[in-house]
């Protein structure tokens, strides 16, 4: 029995909006900053265990992966904070018109890479 039925958009022909896209992506952060924290225990325990844990431990966080995964945390973080306050907007109960969703979405990448450049430059 064949039932001429049409298929949904396969996801390489869809284009998801860029508040979905945002959407996902603030999934993400949350996990990884999850993950992240297991580098903030280490940080502790070398603290705890000694001096000499302590050093081995800022060697390796000197390496040049680890400082892309550290500035790669601090994103995370102010792309989630960002993220969260776009929450507390929704939380009014307006501005959910397409355009003004699109306009936050920018200004919400933009603030997040700001305040990580901001963290950059103060640090």
């Amino acid at each position: 029995m064949s039932v001429n039925r049409p298929l949904s958009p396969h996801l390489q022909v869809y284009r998801l909006p860029l508040t979905g896209l945002i959407s996902i992506t603030h999934r993400m952060t949350g996990v990884l900053l999850s993950l992240g924290l297991l580098l903030f225990v280490y940080l502790l325990f070398a603290i705890a265990y000694g001096e000499a844990t302590y050093e081995a431990m800022q060697t390796f966080m000197a390496l040049w992966p680890c400082q892309w995964l550290y500035w790669g945390f601090i994103y995370a973080l102010f792309f989630h904070l960002c993220h969260g306050v776009r929450h507390l907007i929704w939380d009014i109960g307006k501005t959910f018109d397409k355009a003004t969703l699109t306009l936050y979405a920018v200004i919400e990448l933009l603030a997040s890479a700001a305040l990580t450049l901001a963290t950059f430059f103060l640090l």
